[in-house]
């Protein structure tokens, strides 16, 4: 009988999530039956989205999420034993599986790229920057592109593809170091949005005459200056809301509602999981072959150990990681 350790939600978040809003709880998993597959967690994911989306679980209910999983069992002939899986298993050690929701990863994955990109770079996050930035966006060469939360999972991978195709990329992010990573990931512009004097005047200064497309991860008053700065018919993909998700306050207004007419502006939020199939496919493709290859770089914030994976996810929220946050178990 295999005993497996759940990560539970103990008590619904009231603004910043706190260590006591979580509990561990150790099950016992049943055997397998034909068609299932037991796995193992080698490495786990936490994403600002779990913030919102755990409003939405029962207390008591385990906390959601994806990992990169082995196959320790099987009874299913497409997942032999020794398997490695994406799976959305949750904050889980091991966890039963009928196959039907497992990803194998791409088979061109090469032996010299960690597993865990696939949580990454090369996962949710880098698919989210590829979809929302040349779909939602449609970034082009010679355009303008701004986005906020820069040195994060997805804001990192967001700028090395706009600098691919050709475009002028500005990054704001909360600390020296992140800036500096940023600058060495070929961003333009790149400034602490914490020291800056105005807001409104480094956005101006880094681009004088605006900016074609928007990669907000941000919201609230971050993007209430931004949004006076696009040019004519710019595109705005609205990913995240990361400075709102943990206040107790009333939201701030909106941008004026007269900018957005007269400038022509569109605005569009998304999920990544609007792109499967092929489509999911290709971007995969791409983003693996644009890592192996070195044009785009990436940096992962590991922390070691099941046990931490609600410091790691308080932690991410705060910003504490540069790059990635993922859990080794």
């Amino acid at each position: 009988m295999v005993r497996a350790k759940n990560w539970t939600l103990k008590k619904h978040f009231e603004g910043q999530p706190k260590s006591g809003d979580f509990e561990i709880k150790t099950v016992e998993l049943p055997p397998l039956k034909n068609g299932e597959v037991l796995l193992e967690a080698l490495f786990l994911t936490v994403d600002p989205y779990m913030r919102l989306a755990a409003n939405r679980l029962k207390e008591g209910d385990m906390m959601m999420g994806q990992q990169v999983a082995r196959v320790v069992e099987s009874k299913n002939s497409a997942f032999p034993t020794g398997t490695i899986v994406l799976a959305s298993s949750g904050w889980t050690t091991h966890s039963i599986s009928d196959g039907k929701e497992l990803e194998n990863l791409p088979v061109e994955w090469p032996n010299t790229l960690p597993l865990s990109l696939a949580l990454g770079t090369v996962g949710m996050p880098g698919l989210t920057a590829y979809f929302g930035l040349l779909d939602i966006c449609g970034a082009k060469s010679g355009e303008t592109v701004l986005v906020n939360a820069a040195a994060g999972a997805v804001g990192s991978v967001v700028g090395q593809i706009a600098k691919l195709k050709g475009c002028k990329v500005v990054g704001a992010a909360g600390s020296d170091e992140k800036v500096a990573y940023l600058k060495k990931f070929g961003f333009d512009v790149a400034f602490n949005y914490k020291t800056v004097k105005s807001l409104e005047e480094t956005l101006k200064k880094a681009c004088p005459d605006g900016y074609n497309c928007y990669f907000d991860n941000v919201g609230g008053e971050f993007s209430n200056v931004v949004i006076p700065q696009m040019k004519k018919f710019g595109r705005i993909a609205i990913c995240g809301a990361i400075s709102t998700y943990n206040s107790t306050r009333p939201l701030p207004p909106g941008p004026p509602p007269e900018v957005v007419i007269y400038q022509q502006l569109r605005m569009e939020g998304f999920i990544v999981t609007r792109w499967q199939g092929e489509v999911k496919q290709k971007a995969l493709k791409d983003l693996l072959k644009w890592v192996s290859e070195g044009k785009i770089q990436y940096q992962e914030y590991i922390t070691e150990g099941f046990e931490n994976m609600p410091a790691a996810f308080m932690g991410m929220l705060k910003g504490d990681n540069l790059g990635k946050t993922i859990v080794k178990v």
